[in-house]
């Protein structure tokens, strides 16, 4: 099956909801750099934690502004976002769309960031959401960056914990098979393959994991949230870790040290730490030497 695009991951998404200041305490105590506070044109507001080539996003609202998002407000706290890096063109919607996905209109939003120099520039995006049926029990979009120099910044990408980027992106499923059928279409068979207990999409650095409970219970153990009884849900985030003066990859000195001095509760397995999802807004966490 022909490909409409190679996947990558962007960056993913945990929802927060009104505890964006909690939630940023929380992984502060993890070791990640998180960045200013930014407030969406849309009305949400978050903290990111930036990476090589990818990101995570602590996305909630301050208080007052919960209306201006209400589809924020109907999704659980914890893992809801996956979102791949699309092709730039003007056409990419359709592509996706004549692939046979459920894909809404597209739409351009703005945040203006905070830059050390004192200035406050506009970064720009454009977002392409999938519909809900196939979306794992949250929300998969694709986002363009028309300002990429306003979210990958060196002095952003250095974290205590040792965190060089996205590894894993967890789904629990009922039937993994069914749950990524629909990405064959857009990404190809060569991307989509069986693993133990599930599928795996592979995404260029990045490995999207959906897994059957018994198998996720193998994978990612007591760290995870509680699993639904059917359907899906996004459940786990593993991340590579490494030196990043000499960009060498293994080696968990860093997190386990800096987990310690945070007091945060872990569960050290061979070749990664684990960190339970109560520990980090609703996540199951796994740093990979």
């Amino acid at each position: 099956m022909t490909a409409v695009l190679q996947p990558a991951i962007d960056h993913v998404v945990i929802n927060v909801g009104d505890r964006l200041d909690e939630a940023a305490e929380r992984y502060a105590r993890l070791g990640f750099q998180l960045t200013e506070r930014g407030h969406h044109s849309l009305g949400s507001s978050n903290n990111l934690a930036i990476f090589g080539t990818d990101y995570l996003e602590l996305l909630g609202f301050e208080p007052g502004r919960a209306a201006a998002r209400p589809e924020l407000l109907s999704m659980p706290a914890g893992l809801g976002g996956l979102v791949f890096k699309p092709s730039a063109d003007a056409g990419f919607r359709d592509r996706v769309a004549a692939a046979g996905l459920p894909v809404q209109e597209s739409r351009e939003f703005v945040r203006p960031v905070a830059l050390p120099d004192g200035t406050s520039p506009e970064a720009h995006f454009r977002v392409t959401h999938l519909g809900p049926e196939v979306t794992f029990g949250g929300r998969v979009f694709f986002c363009h960056h028309f300002t990429p120099e306003l979210v990958w910044r060196p002095e952003w990408q250095r974290h205590a914990n040792g965190v060089t980027g996205i590894a894993e992106f967890g789904i629990v499923s009922d039937d993994p098979a069914r749950a990524v059928a629909p990405y064959r279409a857009l990404f190809g068979d060569e991307a989509v393959a069986p693993v133990a207990g599930g599928m795996a999409i592979r995404a260029a650095e990045g490995t999207v994991l959906v897994l059957l409970p018994e198998a996720a219970r193998s994978h990612w153990g007591e760290a995870l949230p509680t699993l639904p009884g059917k359907g899906e849900r996004m459940v786990a985030l593993g991340f590579r870790t490494g030196d990043q003066d000499e960009g060498r990859s293994g080696g968990l000195d860093a997190t386990r040290a800096t987990l310690q001095a945070g007091g945060v509760p872990m569960l050290e397995r061979p070749g990664r730490i684990l960190v339970p999802a109560g520990e980090a807004c609703g996540v199951a966490l796994a740093f990979l030497g």
